[in-house]
């Protein structure tokens, strides 16, 4: 069970239950540097590798497929909904997204901005940008990992406030420099949690609502609108956190 490129609302208990095998929770390492031993096993059986949403939704099951194939060993995919088409649940139609974009924590030394390039340049166009948010999962500190210690951090999931709030700082940053940004503080946006669990959670308004609002646990995702079509906006409508501030603004871009 590929465990670190997103997570699984019900647990590995249930699916050992379910399956009746215990499952084995494969991590980043173990995907990508120990690849090797998992299809040394799938030369002699058959291996399943369980990935929460698409098989290729991350570039690294590619790749397993690659030494497969190199290896002489078959395989099958059996696909999944992913983040990437169950976004459509917000109402927001899928083809009117541009490129999908990733947000990561920022630290004090490493603050990256190139995703807001490409969401400014999505909404140019006209387009959605769905942000995926960063997720931590036994990742190492700097000091562990130069001193080679296989010493975890505890794991962490960037929430749509937080990932909100680094897009309001490079607004305000880039405004004190003289720049004035096609996305500012009264962009609609969308933020979702726990996408198709039960306890599933869409909340619309404005971006700077976005960095105040609730969604509880993870995983999270951010969705910055473009050009709306009239039908996205009742679906939008739906969802919103205040409708007096959304109707003021959404509009603007429809």
């Amino acid at each position: 069970l590929e465990a670190y490129t997103s997570a699984l609302t019900v647990g590995k208990e249930a699916l050992e239950e379910f399956y009746g095998k215990e499952l084995i929770l494969a991590d980043r390492e173990t995907v990508e540097q120990e690849a090797d031993s998992i299809l040394k096993e799938a030369n002699v059986c058959d291996v399943a590798f369980l990935v929460v949403g698409d098989p290729f939704g991350a570039t690294t099951h590619s790749d397993l497929v690659l030494r497969a194939v190199k290896l002489g060993i078959p395989y099958k995919v059996i696909h999944n909904a992913s983040i990437m088409n169950a976004v459509g649940c917000c109402g927001l139609q899928l083809y009117n997204f541009g490129e999908t974009v990733s947000i990561v924590f920022w630290t004090d030394t490493w603050k990256p901005e190139s995703f807001f390039d490409k969401i400014e340049k999505n909404r140019q166009n006209g387009m959605h940008t769905l942000c995926l948010l960063d997720i931590k999962v036994k990742e190492q500190s700097l000091k562990n990992l130069m001193k080679g210690r296989k010493i975890y951090e505890p794991p962490r999931y960037m929430s749509v406030n937080q990932a909100a709030e680094q897009l309001l700082a490079i607004i305000q940053n880039r405004r004190l420099q003289g720049e004035e940004s096609e996305i500012t503080e009264n962009t609609i946006c969308v933020g979702l949690a726990r996408v198709g669990a039960p306890d599933q959670k869409i909340a619309s308004g404005t971006l700077c609502q976005m960095s105040r609002v609730e969604l509880g646990s993870p995983l999270h995702s951010l969705i910055v609108t473009g050009t709306m079509h009239p039908l996205e906006l009742e679906m939008l409508k739906l969802f919103s956190i205040d409708s007096s501030s959304f109707e003021n603004n959404a509009f603007q871009r429809t």
